[in-house]
C-alpha cells in the first residue's frame, strides 16, 4: 500500500509520535498550522470517515480527548480546533481517515471560513431533502 500514514504506523517512515495505543497512533503534523498540530490516526486503513468502521472513529475520539489536555498545556493555547477533511475539495491530502487537533492561539491569524445565506426558502428545501436521504 502506498498510504504515507500506513507506513508511518509500520515505522517506515519516522514520525513524532506523541501516543500509540494497538488501534490508534497521534503525530505532530510535519506541516502544523500551529506547535502541538497533531494528527490521530486509526491504525486500520480507511480511505475517509464516512468509509471508517464506528469502533475506529469511537476509538479515535476517545484518544482525541485524552491528549488534547497534554497538547494544549504544553504549547500553552487560548484553545483549539478539531477537524476532519474529507475528499480532496475539503483538504483531505492522505487518504487515509484522519483528525486534526490543531492548537489556536489569541492572535495566531487563523481565519474561520467564509459565511453564506439561503435564499428565501432554500434552507427548507434543502433540509427536507437531507431527512429524506437519511
Amino acid at each position: 500500500m502506498d498510504c504515507i500514514f500506513c507506513k508511518i504506523i509500520s515505522k517506515k517512515i519516522p514520525s513524532d509520535i506523541v501516543y500509540e495505543d494497538d488501534n490508534t497512533i497521534a503525530f505532530l503534523d510535519i506541516s502544523p498550522v500551529n506547535k502541538g498540530h497533531t494528527l490521530i490516526v486509526p491504525k486500520k486503513h480507511s480511505e475517509n470517515l464516512i468509509a471508517s468502521e464506528e469502533k475506529d472513529i469511537h476509538e479515535s475520539l476517545n484518544v482525541i480527548k485524552k491528549i488534547t489536555p497534554a497538547i494544549i498545556k504544553t504549547v500553552k493555547a487560548d484553545g483549539w480546533n478539531l477537524g476532519v477533511n474529507n475528499g480532496p475539495a475539503a483538504g483531505q491530502i492522505v487518504k487515509h481517515t484522519h483528525f486534526h487537533i490543531i492548537p489556536r492561539f489569541s492572535n495566531d491569524g487563523l481565519k474561520h471560513w467564509h459565511k453564506k445565506s439561503y435564499a428565501e426558502a432554500e434552507s427548507k428545501q434543502i433540509a427536507e431533502a437531507i431527512r429524506k436521504e437519511i
